[in-house]
């Protein structure tokens, strides 16, 4: 048992042994195959898109649920009840992400614009990502596009016609339509900008990239602007509304008020030396009504005063803990890695074509294989 063991033993020694003397023969083959890798790789890092990342720390803070603070204490020091008014609700961070790639959100985006060092004018989002005079394709997207993509282009084209007719057909005002170009860039702009929510902190991070940093940077502030206001007004929507309906209420109570008050001015001045008791009841009808109109009045302005106090205790409030900084460093492409990293693939090629170039050779009977191995073999 142990001899057979040892057998073995001394076997695989001899198989790694072979290995290596089978590799340090092949060495010229595998370090050409290497250069090989490095000169792909250095095509591929020169001729990259360049591309830089800006971001920018935002932290929401929102009124504490059931509390109205500060707001609530002047309320009631100027005799206003606030009752069941703090009742706010927190919006979960969760909802963030999900109105930034809603499509009215990125519908609205695509069409600001942004300053490029190599053109004159802004140019907007949607004409650099889909106009022919902006797109300039990189190394490693031209060679994918003229070989591999052809059928992605054609299947491309052949979407191109159908969603164009849908667009066409489509007049519902309620729903949402977009154009080929639109659809592409909004494709592009969910792969462009990201938001990173830490719920434990409750710290969001807005980041994007472009290819110059000081579009990178615009397009962060733009976007943390818009998501501000959207996020606000979604918030704050149900106390508008009660808002808007109480002042509307509001004008019409105090028009009333008013004709009230004029009518009994007027019936004064008019019946000041009367003592009829038709007169005496016609003043007291009108001072009940003056008295109804103004009760009403009153507490309408006070629900009005609550509503609007409501709306500014739902209004979230951004803080800002990382303001937006134009990027000195590019994020991509990273040189160095793509360098080792095609390096390392050429070797590892190079020797994995050293162990199977053979069988190919005497598997297919292919004469050309076989003279190339065997000229690899002999230097």
């Amino acid at each position: 048992m142990e001899k057979k063991e040892r057998w073995e033993v001394q076997e695989n020694e001899w198989n790694i042994v072979e290995v290596i003397q089978k590799l340090w023969n092949k060495r010229k083959f595998i370090i050409k195959v290497t250069l090989v890798g490095l000169l792909f790789g250095m095509l591929i890092a020169l001729w990259s898109k360049k591309e830089y990342t800006a971001h920018c720390i935002i932290v929401p803070q929102l009124g504490e649920k059931g509390n109205t603070g500060n707001l609530g204490s002047l309320a009631v020091v100027a005799g206003i009840h606030l009752g069941g008014m703090g009742s706010t609700e927190l919006l979960s961070p969760k909802i963030y992400p999900k109105i930034l790639f809603s499509v009215p959100f990125q519908k609205e985006l695509m069409y600001d614009s942004l300053s490029f060092d190599d053109y004159e004018h802004p140019v907007s989002i949607i004409d650099f990502y889909t106009h022919e005079d902006y797109q300039t394709s990189s190394f490693v997207e031209t060679l994918w596009n003229y070989t591999l993509g052809v059928p992605a282009m054609l299947i491309k084209a052949i979407r191109k016609e159908e969603s164009e007719s849908v667009s066409k057909n489509s007049v519902d005002t309620l729903i949402h339509t977009l154009s080929e170009k639109e659809y592409r860039c909004m494709r592009v702009l969910q792969n462009t900008i990201n938001l990173n929510v830490n719920e434990k902190e409750g710290i969001l991070t807005l980041s994007a990239k472009m290819p110059e940093a000081i579009a990178a940077a615009q397009l962060v502030a733009v976007i943390q602007q818009m998501l501000q206001r959207y996020v606000t007004e979604f918030k704050i929507e149900k106390a508008q509304v009660k808002l808007q309906f109480i002042e509307e209420r509001y004008e019409d109570a105090k028009k009333s008020f008013e004709n009230k008050q004029k009518e009994l001015a007027a019936f004064r001045d008019a019946n000041r030396n009367v003592a009829s008791a038709i007169a005496k009841t016609v003043e007291e009808r009108l001072s009940n009504e003056y008295a109804v109109a103004l009760s009403v009045y009153s507490e309408l302005a006070k629900q009005r005063e609550q509503a609007g106090i409501q709306v500014k205790e739902d209004t979230p409030i951004f803080t800002i803990v990382e303001p937006v900084t134009v990027p000195l460093e590019r994020s991509k492409p990273k040189r160095t890695f793509i360098l080792l990293a095609f390096t390392c693939l050429g070797g590892l090629v190079g020797i994995g074509l050293v162990f199977l170039m053979p069988y190919v050779a005497e598997i297919s009977g292919n004469l050309y294989l076989k003279t190339i191995w065997k000229r690899e073999m002999e230097e």
